[in-house]
């Protein structure tokens, strides 16, 4: 059993164990069972749940979003959602850029190279390019994904 202290108090039977936490008024957990005999701690078991619960939380898992664009959009729709890219980024998510082309559109896709370029070269250091600009049937499809900080 270890008490509230961390100290190492040795083999205790669950009596005595449950007197002393309700002495301390805190509670007694089990935190390993399989052992021979099994470890108990005397510890505050809301306290210990919510630290558990935050620590979860504080890991990021990195997702996919997803810009779409169209060749003939106009210079502040783009802004905007290079803005919304960047947040993206800066949230530590890849940015999956789709140019969706329409008609006579798809015969015009160097508009999308160029455009894809340009969004590179704005989202600059901050990003790499995980997926270059490449052609799937009537759609345009680049990724880029956040570059870890040292």
């Amino acid at each position: 059993m270890i008490d509230e202290n961390n100290n190492q108090l040795g083999v205790i039977s669950t009596d005595d164990a449950l007197s002393r936490a309700r002495a301390a008024g805190m509670d007694l957990v089990e935190v390993a069972p399989t052992e021979r005999p099994p470890v108990c701690r005397i510890m505050d078991y809301g306290k210990f749940k919510y630290a558990q619960k935050k620590r979860k939380q504080k890991t990021h898992e990195q997702k996919l979003k997803e810009i779409r664009l169209h060749p003939d959009i106009g210079q502040h729709d783009r802004d905007i959602k290079m803005k919304q890219a960047q947040g993206f980024v800066e949230e530590g998510d890849k940015v999956q850029f789709t140019m969706i082309f329409r008609g006579r559109e798809r015969f015009h896709q160097e508009l999308g190279f160029q455009m894809f370029n340009g969004i590179i070269a704005m989202m600059g250091d901050k990003v790499k390019v995980e997926r270059p600009p490449r052609s799937e049937g009537r759609r345009l499809i680049m990724i880029l994904a956040p570059v870890k900080k040292a």
